[in-house]
């Protein structure tokens, strides 16, 4: 676990300046290679941003994602190929569609390969004239976006492995290459691709609907929608491996996706509170590292260098959670319920200002609700900075034995900053150094040991240096 509108990239992206803000017409003009490399920077730019509602589009027209994607990456091959040439396009979001349009067309007469597929789905005639009716710049807004809330939930169906969904999304909605999955993730980039492949396959053998579902069945699937962008996001704010604390282009990701999700779903309470709680946790980002890049514990960061117009964002964003909630006369979720620990550390100007107990109270009720054994790990850290040390490893020892801690690093490391606390040196020691055993991140690997090697330096009660 993490330490836990509209949408807003920043940019109109239908305005050209998005595209071209980086250009110097006057010096591309005398340096072809410059223009070269600002019309190149300016199609990876437009493609993260126009990329999923391309494919949104196209798959609404054509009814297989796979054919989708293929006809929006044969835009994108021909923008690479034709802006550093002939310039960026004023629209190169409706420009991108058009060739799309284009290709789909020339596919269904010619591409024997494409046609045959859309015969298979038996309706090429009917997607022939959509597509010849198919005007991108008018398009109307709201069924743009609800073609993005089905390729939302197309992506992160539960049919997929985490994994699968993870990927998937990360390629249709975030826009990112099959390169950068994989090295986000540090994984081979073909163990990427498979996936890709395999949960494109998934979806077509299980016949997944490129729909909205309704009624009881949208919270369901909800739920694994929200989980996915929660999990891109903590693969960001805390690597699972590697030598980096951070990988803050995974969190801008889920960022930008949660804000999507907002604007798609503005009456869900839990899209609120997911949004919530990564704006409040991406607040903290300048300050979790210092200037070599080593990883800086939350009661240890300068809390000046919050972001506080994310810790704002992060606030109404809480506030509409809470009032969606309610409306509808439910109890705050889970990702609410985390957003307000995070705002509970927001609104302390020091780490000794916190208010501790009820951050434990707030574990306390997420405890509850999720029945997650690291939720209490979490708690343990929270108990222990309200009422002592001794009552935090209390309840610690308590779910020490649950299964799914067994190689969970984060145990030994509260239990060894417990310990250190109560001044059992030689204990916490044998723990920091089993945590520096179980992560895989080198960054976290190195404070780790770090920590056993400096316990005979005391700090001072309430000095713990555990995130929460």
């Amino acid at each position: 676990m993490a330490e836990n509108e509209t949408t807003d990239t920043g940019t109109d992206p239908s305005d050209p300046d998005p595209a071209r803000a980086a250009a110097d017409p006057a010096r591309a003009a005398t340096d072809p290679a410059r223009a070269a490399a600002q019309a190149r920077a300016a199609v990876e730019a437009v493609w993260r941003i126009e990329a999923p509602r391309l494919v949104a589009a196209l798959t609404r027209l054509v009814r297989d994602l796979d054919i989708a994607e293929e006809l929006a990456q044969d835009a994108l091959v021909a923008a690479l190929e034709q802006w550093p040439v002939e310039g960026v396009p004023r629209n190169p979001g409706a420009w991108l569609t058009t060739i799309a349009k284009r290709r789909a067309i020339d596919g269904i007469r010619r591409n024997e390969r494409l046609a045959q597929k859309l015969r298979l789905l038996g309706h090429e005639q009917e997607i022939a004239q959509q597509l010849q009716s198919w005007e991108p710049e008018s398009a109307d807004p709201s069924e743009i976006q609800d073609d993005l809330l089905r390729l939302v939930f197309t992506a992160c169906h539960p049919v997929l492995g985490r994994e699968a969904r993870v990927a998937l999304t990360l390629r249709l909605l975030g826009g990112l290459t099959t390169e950068e999955i994989a090295r986000a993730f540090l994984v081979p980039e073909p163990t990427v691709a498979q996936r890709i492949v395999r949960a494109k396959r998934t979806i077509a053998a299980k016949q997944v609907p490129f729909e909205v579902p309704q009624g009881p069945e949208l919270r369901e699937r909800l739920a694994s929608v929200l989980e996915v962008v929660y999990l891109v996001f903590n693969e960001g704010y805390s690597a699972t491996a590697g030598a980096d604390w951070m990988r803050p282009a995974l969190c801008e990701d889920a960022l930008r996706l949660a804000r999507v999700l907002q604007g798609l779903l503005p009456d869900e309470p839990e899209v609120h509170g997911l949004a919530a709680l990564l704006e409040l946790q991406a607040s903290r980002s300048r300050a979790r590292v210092d200037a070599a890049g080593a990883p800086v514990l939350l009661l240890d960061q300068d809390r000046t260098r919050w972001d506080r117009l994310l810790v704002r964002r992060g606030f109404a964003a809480l506030a509409r959670a809470d009032d969606r909630a309610r409306a509808g006369g439910e109890r705050p979720g889970p990702y609410a319920l985390q957003a307000a620990i995070a705002a509970c550390h927001a609104t302390a100007p020091t780490a000794e200002a916190t208010d501790w107990q009820a951050i434990a109270r707030l574990y306390a009720a997420l405890a509850v609700l999720t029945g997650s054994p690291v939720v209490e790990v979490n708690r343990a850290v929270a108990v222990g900075m309200a009422d002592g040390p001794e009552a935090g490893l209390a309840v610690l020892d308590a779910v020490a034995a649950a299964p799914a801690l067994r190689d969970y690093h984060l145990l030994p490391s509260v239990r060894g900053d417990l310990l250190a606390r109560l001044g059992r040196d030689a204990e916490a020691r044998t723990e920091f150094a089993r945590a520096a055993d179980l992560t895989r991140n080198e960054a976290e690997r190195a404070l780790l040991r770090d920590r056993a090697a400096e316990l005979g330096v005391r700090h001072p009660e309430g000095g713990a240096r555990m995130e929460s």
